[in-house]
C-alpha cells in the first residue's frame, strides 16, 4: 500500500483538472502517446468505416451504475451480410455468449453487445428480439447474439439484473459513426480497473500505404486488476493509493480490487479471414499486458476481432463464399496497430472516467496530476 500526506491526497482528489468528466482528457490530450503509428481521424474504433458504437447508461442514485454498449460492424442487415470474425480467450472466467458459433463458422451475424455480468442473458434475449423484428427476418429460425461482460457489482446492484430491452434498443438506435463517448458510460458505467474507475475506451491506428493503408480500431470495457503501467512507466509506484482516496472521498469501503475482466473488440477494414482475425485478436492481449494487467484467476479476458472489408463479407445463401485475405507476411503492421490501439484504449477508459460513488463503495477517478508528474519524471510525455 502506498501513502501520501493527507493534505496532498485531499488536494489531488478535488483538483479541477479531473473533478468532472468534461475536464478529463484522453491520453493524447495529456501528451501520452502510445507507440509509433498515427491514429485515425477520431482515434476511435469508428475510424474503421461503417462501424458504429452506441451506449445506454443506467444510473439510479448509488444503487445502479450499469448499462449496455453496442458495436455494429456495418449499418446494413448483419444477418444477411455477415462479417468474418474470431474470438480469442486470454482467460476464460467469463460469460461471453455466442462464442462457439463464431469459432465454428468464423463470422458475426449480429452486433456485439457489452454489459454487466448478470445482465448478459437479458441483453441477449433483447438483442435476439430486436433482430428478429427487422424487415426481411420473418423466416429466420436461428440467431447468434454475441454478448460480452465484465462484473460491475462493486458500483452497481448487479443482482437486480436491470438491463433489458429498453437499454438494448437505446444503444442500437443511437449509434455514433464518429466520436465515441468514453469513461463511465454504457457497459463501463460501473467498472473498476487497477482500483481506479474504469470504463469504455477506444483508439485506432492508420497504417501507411506501404503496409496496406488499412485502419485498425479497438474498443475496450476495462474492469481488471494489476499494476498500472503507462507508456512503459510503472506509475503505480508513484500514484496515491486508491483505497486512501476512496476513504477521503466518502469514508467508506475501498474500491474493489478483485480479479475483474476486460472485453476487447477489434475492428479493421483489412481483408482478413477468420484465421488471420484470430491472430489479430491475440495481439490485443499484448496491448493489455503493456498496461500492467495480471490476467488473474478470476479475470475474463477476451478479444473479438472482425473485418468490415466488402470482399470478405458472407451473404446468406450462396454455396461459394469469398476467401480473400492478407498474406501472413503482411500481418505484422496490423499486429502492431492492434497492440498499440488496445493499450491506448485502456488508458483512455481510465483517463476519461470520473469518480463514481456506487452500490458497495467508491471508485475514484485516476488522479491526473500525480500521473503526469510520474510520466514527466520518466521523460515519457510529449509537450503540449
Amino acid at each position: 500500500m502506498r501513502f501520501l500526506p493527507a493534505l496532498l491526497l485531499a488536494a489531488a482528489f478535488v483538483a479541477p483538472a479531473f473533478a468532472s468528466d468534461e475536464a478529463r482528457p484522453r491520453a493524447r490530450d495529456a501528451g501520452i502517446v502510445v507507440g509509433t503509428l498515427p491514429t485515425g481521424a477520431h482515434n476511435a474504433i469508428t475510424d474503421v468505416e461503417g462501424v458504429g458504437v452506441g451506449h445506454a447508461t443506467l444510473v439510479r442514485g448509488r444503487e445502479l451504475n450499469t448499462g449496455v454498449t453496442a458495436i455494429v460492424p456495418h449499418p446494413g442487415n448483419l444477418y444477411r451480410e455477415r462479417v468474418p470474425a474470431a474470438i480469442v480467450v486470454g482467460n476464460g472466467y467469463g460469460k461471453l455468449l455466442g462464442v462457439t458459433q463464431v469459432g465454428e463458422l468464423g463470422e458475426l451475424e449480429a452486433p456485439v453487445l457489452l454489459t454487466g455480468t448478470l445482465s448478459v442473458w437479458n441483453a441477449a434475449d433483447a438483442l435476439a428480439g430486436h433482430l428478429l423484428a427487422q424487415p426481411g427476418m420473418e423466416q429466420v429460425r436461428s440467431i447468434n447474439p454475441v454478448v460480452g461482460e465484465t462484473n460491475d457489482g462493486w458500483l452497481s446492484d448487479i443482482r437486480a439484473r436491470p438491463v433489458g430491452p429498453a437499454q438494448v434498443q437505446q444503444a442500437l438506435s443511437h449509434l455514433s459513426y464518429g466520436a465515441v463517448e468514453e469513461g463511465a458510460v454504457g457497459a463501463g458505467a460501473g467498472t473498476v480497473a487497477f482500483g481506479w474507475k474504469g470504463g469504455i475506451g477506444t483508439s485506432s491506428r492508420a497504417l501507411p500505404a506501404a503496409d496496406g493503408g488499412w485502419t485498425v480500431g479497438v474498443l475496450v470495457q476495462s474492469n481488471f486488476g494489476g499494476h498500472l503501467t503507462v507508456a512503459g512507466v510503472p506509475v503505480w509506484k508513484s500514484l496515491p493509493d486508491p483505497e486512501a482516496m476512496a476513504k477521503l472521498a466518502a469514508r467508506e469501503p475501498p474500491p474493489w480490487r478483485g480479479d475483474g475482466s476486460i472485453m476487447i473488440v477489434v475492428a479493421t477494414d483489412a481483408p482478413l479471414d477468420p484465421s488471420a482475425l484470430r491472430r489479430l485478436a491475440t495481439r490485443a492481449l499484448t496491448g493489455l499486458a503493456r498496461t500492467g494487467s495480471d490476467m488473474s484467476n478470476g479475470s475474463g479476458d477476451y478479444g473479438i476481432a472482425f473485418s468490415t472489408a466488402a470482399p470478405t463479407r458472407r451473404t446468406a445463401g450462396p454455396a461459394v463464399q469469398p476467401a480473400a485475405s492478407v498474406a501472413n507476411d503482411g500481418m505484422t503492421a496490423l499486429f502492431q496497430a492492434t497492440a498499440e490501439a488496445t493499450e491506448e484504449a485502456i488508458l483512455n477508459s481510465l483517463l476519461r472516467a470520473r469518480t463514481v460513488h456506487g452500490h458497495r463503495g467508491t471508485a475514484p477517478a485516476l488522479p491526473l496530476e500525480p500521473l503526469l508528474r510520474a510520466l514527466d519524471a520518466a521523460g515519457a510525455r510529449e509537450a503540449r
